[in-house]
């Protein structure tokens, strides 16, 4: 495979792509992304509530908190392989059962224990929505607008956690603060999961009136029914050569798809497209992006700003991501993932060099940590770019490239093994960074992080070939 982009020996005929329908479709799968953002940061605004609910202190907050990721991690792994075996869209309805499990068992949750084990019940459905999302979506759009119309999924993530961090203010708001009583005498915080559980079953609804993906239904020999599916949503003639295409894309001996396949029969060495689906999993998260959406108002409060301005700033990231995800809408079906995930290491390196060399001249005064003269703009302004930087590349990019990267026969197991390890290397960065802001600091951290963007530039150079405009039955690993 080349890194040059191309389209299929076979273009679709354009003029019978049904885009009503893939529009609604794709509106629908997203919703997954926004539920997603939402469980990720309905926590946010909540831990006043916990930590006087359960007595907890910080270790227990951060287990309380962090239980998500176990879940999401989990989910992810499995529902990659649950998906060669009921169907996409299966996986995404069970994805919103688990969101509305989640929400109900977590708002009236009597302990520590149930309110844990609740989050990680949420977490199954964020990791599963994570991956599946994305896939689906590749699977029922056009190689020529894939890119962009996969990426919306990045946009409704984003969209999500504003959204939680809105409904969460607004609830403290009218009650008198998180730990004040709501309605039927119950505390805002516990509303605030409560209410998580309307766009969860906004989902399962939705879900009912999509269709499964087609190459799911070829993969199960169900021709006729992913014949019916592509029809709507290509045309007939279109809908003949794909069922074929798909068809001849599949294993030779067409056995139901398994973990195994990964490894190259004629090697025995694992696939090179699973190192390389592990590795933008990995990377995306090593440039320290959760860092600013978990932890954005304790950092900027720590070198010296006041509690309104970094909850400012918060905001001012969370609009500053969404436009730059709308930018690379519009771009990555013109120019390609690859350059845009170089632009993006690149731009990252660079703030992120600037943002560590400001907090090494941090300041410790009368009135707490500073940053001398221009330092705090600097660090601002980076940091900000940064946001852009990633949200215009890793942060869309990566979900549409997992989507797409994989062989028809390998996809549900590619997804399964590189969502299990983004969400690990989540974990890892989410749970590491508040001892390492600490020792060795703020500066060697981000540093560390710009060293990661470095390397990461130069293993998009080295792994990762172009998919723009390639049918998913060309797809090779």
């Amino acid at each position: 495979m080349t890194d040059a982009a191309y389209s299929s020996d076979h273009p679709a005929d354009d003029s019978q792509v049904n885009m009503a329908f893939i529009t609604a479709i794709v509106a629908v799968a997203t919703i997954g992304g926004f539920m997603f953002g939402y469980d990720s940061g309905v926590i946010n605004g909540t831990q006043k509530g916990l930590e006087s609910a359960f007595d907890l202190g910080k270790f227990g907050i951060g287990v309380n908190v962090g239980a998500i990721l176990v879940g999401s991690a989990i989910g992810a792994f499995a529902a990659g392989r649950l998906a060669d075996g009921i169907g996409r869209r299966s996986v995404m309805m069970l994805a919103a059962v688990l969101f509305l499990a989640s929400a109900l068992m977590a708002g009236a949750a009597s302990s520590s224990t149930i309110f844990i084990i609740a989050r990680i019940i949420g977490g199954f459905g964020v990791g599963a929505a994570s991956v599946i999302s994305p896939v689906y979506i590749s699977e029922v759009t056009p190689a020529s607008i894939r890119g962009r119309l996969s990426s919306v999924q990045q946009v409704m993530i984003i969209s999500g956690l504003t959204g939680a961090f809105v409904a969460n203010f607004a609830l403290a708001r009218y009650a008198g603060g998180s730990t004040a009583a709501l309605w039927l005498g119950q505390p805002a915080w516990r509303w605030m999961f409560w209410l998580q559980a309307i766009p969860a079953a906004i989902y399962f609804l939705a879900l009912l009136a999509i269709p499964e993906s087609p190459r799911y239904l070829v993969v199960k020999g169900q021709t006729e029914r992913a014949r019916a599916v592509l029809t709507r949503l290509f045309g007939a003639v279109e809908a003949d050569r794909k069922v074929a295409e798909i068809g001849a894309s599949l294993a030779k001996d067409h056995h139901k798809p398994k973990l195994s396949d990964l490894i190259d029969k004629s090697t025995g060495k694992i696939r090179p497209i699973l190192w390389t689906g592990i590795g933008l999993a990995v990377f995306q998260q090593f440039v320290g992006i959760n860092v600013v959406f978990y932890y954005g108002a304790t950092l900027w409060e720590a070198v010296g700003f006041s509690e309104d301005n970094a909850l400012q700033i918060n905001i001012l990231s969370g609009v500053l991501s969404i436009a730059a995800c709308l930018v690379a809408i519009a771009l990555i079906d013109k120019i390609g993932r690859k350059p845009l995930l170089l632009i993006g290491s690149a731009g990252m390196a660079v703030t992120l060099a600037v943002v560590a060399y400001a907090f090494s001249t941090a300041v410790t005064g009368p009135s707490g940590v500073s940053l001398p003269g221009n330092n705090g703009l600097f660090a601002l302004i980076a940091a900000n770019l940064y946001v852009i930087f990633f949200n215009v590349s890793w942060g869309p990019v990566m979900w549409v490239m997992l989507g797409e990267m994989f062989p028809n026969q390998i996809r549900g197991s590619g997804l399964a093994v590189a969502g299990f390890a983004q969400w690990m290397a989540n974990a890892a960065v989410s749970v590491s960074f508040p001892t390492l802001a600490v020792s060795p600091g703020l500066a060697a951290t981000y540093t560390g992080f710009a060293t990661f963007a470095v390397i990461s530039f130069f293993f998009v150079k080295a792994m990762v070939n172009e998919t723009r405009g390639r049918e998913l039955e060309d797809m090779e690993g």
